[in-house]
């Protein structure tokens, strides 16, 4: 399993997880979560809120000229702690997540939402804790301070 660590991007992951959705949405359960009046409200705000936190992590990195490749952690110069990394140490992931409730909302099908706890399972063991060793042996201290301060998603 820990073949997996860090080897798919989170992007593809986000698709995968998206295209599963899409897939299990054909499978009729009856009416819809959301009446149409709130879908597409709630659509959009996951998608603003989404779009907003997750490039928000993409910018603040730019900035500090640090690594974007979430393959490639180790290339990281800087530990980014400030703007949205003071809510979130993984904006960029809680933003993909953010837009896959997006998605969900819009086919609004139960089992469409159920896959975000996969999607979340599998950034918090392949993706975030090899980056988290990553930072820490980076890092050191400054690392374990933060994350003592600052939740992983929310």
């Amino acid at each position: 399993m820990d073949k997996l660590e860090l080897k798919l991007p989170p992007v593809a992951i986000a698709c995968l997880i998206g295209l599963m959705m899409w897939l299990v949405a054909r499978i009729p359960l009856g009416e819809q979560i959301f009446p149409s009046t709130i879908r597409l409200e709630l659509t959009a705000l996951f998608l603003l809120l989404g779009a907003v936190v997750g490039l928000s992590g993409v910018i603040a990195f730019k900035r500090h000229k640090t690594t974007v490749d979430p393959t490639r952690p180790d290339k990281a110069s800087t530990l980014v702690t400030t703007g949205i990394y003071q809510i979130s140490r993984n904006p960029m992931y809680l933003g993909l997540l953010l837009l896959l409730a997006a998605w969900s909302c819009y086919l609004s099908h139960l089992l469409a939402m159920l896959l975000l706890i996969p999607f979340v399972l599998y950034m918090n063991r392949f993706q975030i804790r090899p980056e988290e060793r990553m930072m820490e042996g980076l890092f050191g201290p400054q690392f374990e301070i933060y994350r003592r301060n600052v939740r992983r998603w929310l």
